[in-house]
């Protein structure tokens, strides 16, 4: 019923940037929180930043300073953008929202999840 898509991941080296994008569609209704998490190999998923529907943003210490969410309501969209990338932001970079969505003539809400999308830090 909703799908997100990132895209923007790739390679890039030490003190580079990158601007991650997710999409949201399917029979939205609205569209609460969205974030970004990430999974490096042998290590835990861990959120990297959110942001509410009126744009109030949390995140990871490890990212402050240099990462900027942001979100364009009225597309469904959720933005990453990653600056002064090291090499220990190396992951797989997961979207995620909080959607109410339309299902058999009812109204439902979800956590929904993307697919991932790999960003590689070279030294």
């Amino acid at each position: 019923q909703v799908q997100l898509v990132e895209s923007g991941g790739g390679l890039v080296q030490l003190g580079g940037s990158l601007r991650l994008s997710c999409a949201a569609s399917g029979s939205i209704v609205r569209i609460g929180t969205m974030g970004w998490f990430r999974q490096a190999p042998g290590k835990q998923r861990e959120l990297v930043a959110d942001i509410t529907s009126d744009n109030n943003t949390n995140y990871a210490d490890s990212v402050k300073g240099r990462f900027t969410i942001s979100r364009d309501n009225a597309k469904n969209m959720v933005y990453l953008q990653m600056s002064s990338l090291e090499p220990e932001d190396t992951a797989v970079y997961y979207c995620n929202a909080d959607v109410t969505y339309r299902s058999m003539m009812r109204h439902l809400r979800s956590n929904w999840w993307g697919q991932g999308t790999q960003v590689t830090v070279s030294s």
